[in-house]
């Protein structure tokens, strides 16, 4: 049970249990459900959205499943990799319910397996990339409030209004207090903290729309994908830069370094590749 004194700028007790209900004893965890209920969104987006692309519905499906093992597996293998010391059985390791997916591993791992799915189903594999793309964000944006339920996903100090804080929070700025200030942080663990899950979540929201609307009119097949790639870099640098209960190699920050780099190599592509575009285009007109 986690008691939350202080969000949205209104100091009030209150119970957030991360166990939603037990099947026996096992525990069914509010972060498993609320992952499940972003992905049937994302779901729902994509078979609407897929004769857009003139993407069959039955070959979509088998994507889907290759491609969302494979974004399970990478974002379990993500986090356990570059959080080592947090584990001392495999089994821990395997066990996702209390959370410890991290979203990088997951982008990657539906890439690599869904774009193998694509070639085995013969589905563009582009199309199906800047389908994904919107569909990715909106997941995203319900799937952030998973981190809430396990209060996670937090950042330093705030005065800002809505503001939260938590037993969860205070708990590890306290324990965590001198590998931070190690870090540069400077944390006072029984003030409200960053809700950074819940930046994220609005940036995917906006994102989504966004690139909703832009998907209507794509210049080139990938257009979409390379879209996301920037919106979801650009605001990850900025929300990595004052989150607490980071994945860290050394004294860096692994997401900030990712999302800069996913940034400029995404922003690089969509301008070369718009300007040949436009250069071709210029040329059929003129022939």
């Amino acid at each position: 049970m986690h008691t939350i004194y202080h969000f949205f700028g209104e100091r009030e007790n209150f119970l957030l249990d991360p166990v939603a209900f037990k099947i026996g004893d096992t525990p069914i965890y509010w972060y498993g459900i609320i992952i499940a209920t972003g992905f049937l969104i994302a779901l729902i987006y994509g078979f609407r959205r897929s004769a857009d692309y003139k993407i069959n519905n039955d070959a979509m499906i088998d994507v889907i499943l290759v491609g969302t093992l494979g974004a399970v597996v990478c974002a379990r293998a993500y986090y356990v990799l570059t959080s080592l010391e947090h584990y001392a059985t495999f089994s821990e390791m395997l066990d996702i319910r209390k959370g410890g997916l991290a979203i990088y591993g997951g982008i990657i791992g539906a890439l690599i397996f869904g774009g193998l799915a694509c070639v085995w189903r013969k589905v563009n594999v582009l199309d199906m990339f800047d389908l994904a793309a919107p569909a990715f964000l909106i997941g995203q944006a319900v799937g952030r409030w998973g981190n809430f339920m396990n209060q996670e996903a937090f950042g330093a100090n705030t005065d800002a209004p809505w503001g939260m804080l938590s037993d969860t929070t205070m708990k590890y700025l306290a324990d965590q207090s001198e590998t931070l200030r190690n870090q540069g942080a400077y944390v006072i663990d029984t003030q409200p903290v960053h809700p950074c899950f819940l930046y994220e979540s609005l940036w995917c929201i906006v994102g989504f729309i966004l690139i909703h609307f832009l998907s209507k009119h794509r210049h080139f097949k990938g257009e979409g994908i390379l879209q996301y790639v920037v919106w979801y870099g650009l605001g990850r640098f900025f929300i990595e830069q004052v989150r607490t209960d980071s994945l860290m190699v050394g004294s860096f920050k692994i997401s900030q370094l990712v999302a800069a780099a996913c940034f400029v190599l995404g922003l690089v592509a969509l301008i070369l590749i718009n300007l040949k575009v436009k250069a071709n285009q210029k040329q059929a007109v003129i022939s």
